[in-house]
């Protein structure tokens, strides 16, 4: 077809409120353990290089990829738990690895108090990283929300909240996009008023370590389907937690319900832990609607350093890349997610 050609039917399909697929995905928890960094330091830097070279392609072949960054930029001494504080060298690693957008509200993004979040927040503007869910304070967080990302023509809000800080409260001016329904509902209304035509929003809520999500995070879920959501992203419990496509009747579309995305590296040594997974999904608008379709999730696993390597994610399809003493590790973090959480999926399967 002649670029003229090409362009007369783009163009026609424009004026019919049709667009092709937008690819996203979608990871948990990047955290930084006290042997995470000193596993990544050369002399006074760190080098995660070799963190996320088998995902890469899966980061950086989608058109737009989003991460949860839980963990404080807030500069020497650098800490891990319980108040964690990375090297700058993580988040830029995380960008070179090809995300798009880094996720802040969590329980952890007071760990440095005040000083931390507005430090990440310097950081992240200073690399050139597109962030939501902390602001220095709130007419920043007026100036940036609605968050609208254009991609391949499609307009994305994105929204992030968390259901707490750990007890740290916030010194002054400093802002935390807590879980708040009339926050939210006054956010997406924003949202579409600015003319978002996706909505994605982020959750940090649910039960450490249970592989089922309880009463509260299906009540919020509900309560953002009705609200017109498109894709719900959930994560915090370290654990991987089923995900559903659910049909919205109120909205006439299919939502995609991701309850917890598990770990994205990390260094715990739960069984349930040791890795986690990445939600693949693609967007189109059809006839001035939202079609969320071909949701897929991908297992992986975190390994830890062997040989003088550092921390490792592993995709389930490369056992061979395991080393031969966490091999049993391995298997036992795959076997449980697919028989304890993927097996209640609802219209999710796994990638091929």
């Amino acid at each position: 077809m002649s670029s003229y050609l090409s362009g007369v039917f783009l163009s026609l399909l424009s004026l019919l409120g049709n667009s092709g697929d937008v690819d996203f995905v979608f990871f948990g928890d990047a955290m930084q353990h006290a042997p995470q960094f000193e596993a990544a330091r050369r002399g006074s830097t760190y080098d995660y290089s070799e963190c996320f070279q088998y995902i890469e392609p899966d980061i950086k072949g989608a058109d737009y990829a989003v991460v949860n960054l839980e963990v404080s930029l807030g500069g020497a001494p650098y800490t891990g738990y319980p108040c964690f504080s990375a090297p700058d060298e993580w988040a830029a690693q995380l960008q070179r690895s090809g995300f798009d957008l880094l996720l802040t509200a969590n329980n952890h993004c007071l760990d440095r108090r005040d000083k931390g979040v507005v430090r990440t927040i310097e950081v992240l503007d200073r690399l050139g990283i597109p962030h939501i869910g902390t602001y220095v304070n709130s007419a920043a967080r007026a100036k940036l929300l609605p968050y609208i990302e254009t991609i391949k023509g499609l307009k994305v809000a994105f929204l992030d909240y968390t259901y707490g800080t750990n007890g740290i409260p916030i010194q002054k001016d400093v802002v935390v996009d807590y879980i708040d329904k009339k926050v939210i509902a006054a956010d997406i209304a924003a949202a579409r008023r600015a003319g978002a035509q996706v909505l994605c929003v982020n959750m940090h809520w649910g039960i450490e370590y249970t592989l089922t999500p309880v009463q509260e995070q299906k009540d919020l879920a509900d309560f953002l389907v009705d609200q017109g959501v498109d894709l719900i992203i959930g994560g915090h419990p370290h654990v991987v937690e089923p995900f559903e496509m659910r049909h919205s009747a109120k909205w006439d579309k299919d939502v995609l319900v991701v309850y917890s995305l598990g770990n994205m590296i990390s260094n715990m040594t739960k069984p349930d832990c040791r890795g986690g997974a990445m939600v693949k999904v693609k967007v189109q608008m059809k006839n001035g609607k939202p079609v969320v379709h071909d949701a897929r999730y991908k297992l992986f696993y975190c390994q830890k350093p062997v040989a003088g390597k550092n921390y490792t994610l592993i995709p389930e399809e490369r056992p061979d890349l395991v080393h031969a003493g966490q091999k049993s590790a391995f298997n036992t973090f795959m076997s449980r997610t697919h028989q304890l959480v993927m097996k209640k999926n609802i219209n999710v399967p796994q990638e091929r």
